[in-house]
């Protein structure tokens, strides 16, 4: 009798999920030529702050007027499960949309995939994943594009809209602001676990819960005045976004080690070695403009440059409002939520407290 052995899509790629992106430094290097401002005044939003999105203004001069977003994010899977793959990747990358303050309209598929490893049955799997939580964010698959590639790759190209008094950009946190993380942390650590299966059942569900849970209560705050910059936290971990986002805003970001949620097994499992070359590689790409408290233990700093796919909101708020909007956040079903920091006037760094 000729038994199969299951195909394991985590096992075909050299890396999965956000911990492909290329490390901070290496993007930095190959962007250094690329002018960082534009001679059209409508891109309201390009690669001068390492925002989520692109936002084109329709109406110029017009704050109720429309403005298109536009993102695209792909990567390699991470999981073995074609449907949670394509889940998982479509809610990463509609994501971006969420985190500009928007609300997506359409996606396009970007799929390639090493035809003679996998079965078409296994690839349509994936793109029902993709489907299903488009289904859920409100929103058609209307085209995309096909590849014959050596690993298997999956993403989404996304538009979305928003008035342009609700964009909400990386580069706007005022001094004194607090900051709130709306998902747990330790997803790139479960990712190292799991391919080299050493995740629980229950982490695996709680992975998938927390990776496919859409960003959709960005839409929401965007239009509270009292939220003042938003990004989302994905392939640079936390300490990379945050740093994203205090060179943007010109501002010291303190990030509160103590107040940090994370995945239930994601310390352990850190403790135990299970890690991304990813955490390394982000580490070192912004270690000069990152304090850590004084004993600091090797796994800690690995989960705060964990990379994280389909990561939570970090967003930036009037501290008078903080307690509000986190309730708010929590009761749209983000149970992870926490106030993890602050921001203050100073040099461009993030701060890590005990």
């Amino acid at each position: 009798m000729n038994i199969q052995t299951p195909i394991r899509l985590s096992h075909l790629s050299h890396g999965g999920g956000c911990g492909c992106k290329l490390a901070p430094s290496v993007l930095t290097q190959l962007l250094s030529s690329h002018p960082m401002t534009t001679p059209y005044k409508q891109l309201l939003v390009g690669v001068e702050t390492g925002d989520d999105a692109a936002v084109w203004e329709l109406d110029p001069g017009n704050d109720n007027g429309t403005c298109i977003i536009a993102t695209t994010d792909f990567f390699m899977p991470m999981v073995d499960d074609a449907r949670d793959f394509g889940r998982i990747a479509a809610t990463n990358a509609i994501s971006d949309v969420y985190a500009m303050g928007g609300t997506p309209i359409f996606a396009l598929a970007i799929l390639g995939m090493p035809v003679d490893k996998i079965p078409p049955e296994m690839v349509r799997q994936i793109l029902e994943g993709g489907q299903s939580v488009c289904a859920e964010a409100g929103i058609p698959i209307a085209g995309g594009h096909s590849i014959d590639s050596p690993e298997p790759i999956y993403g989404l190209a996304v538009i979305g809209t928003a008035q342009k008094a609700d964009i909400r950009r990386n580069a706007d946190a005022k001094a004194g602001d607090a900051l709130i993380l709306t998902k747990a942390l330790g997803v790139g650590i479960y990712s190292a676990a799991f391919k080299k299966s050493a995740l629980s059942r229950a982490a695996y569900d709680e992975f998938i819960a927390t990776t496919t849970l859409l960003n959709k209560v960005g839409a929401t705050l965007a239009k509270e005045p009292a939220v003042h910059a938003m990004t989302d936290v994905t392939g640079f971990g936390l300490l990379g976004h945050a740093l994203e986002l205090a060179r943007g805003s010109g501002k010291t970001v303190t990030i509160n080690a103590g107040s940090l949620p994370f995945l239930k097994e994601a310390a352990a499992l850190a403790q135990q070695g299970f890690i991304t070359g990813a955490s390394g590689r982000n580490w070192k790409s912004y270690d000069a403009h990152v304090t850590l408290p004084d004993g600091t233990a090797e796994w800690q700093r690995q989960i705060l440059c964990d990379p994280q796919t389909s990561g939570g909101l970090l967003i930036s708020c009037a501290p008078d409002k903080a307690d509000t909007l986190l309730k708010g956040i929590v009761a749209a079903g983000y149970s992870s939520a926490r106030i993890i920091g602050r921001v203050a006037a100073g040099e461009p760094i993030v701060a890590v407290a005990p």
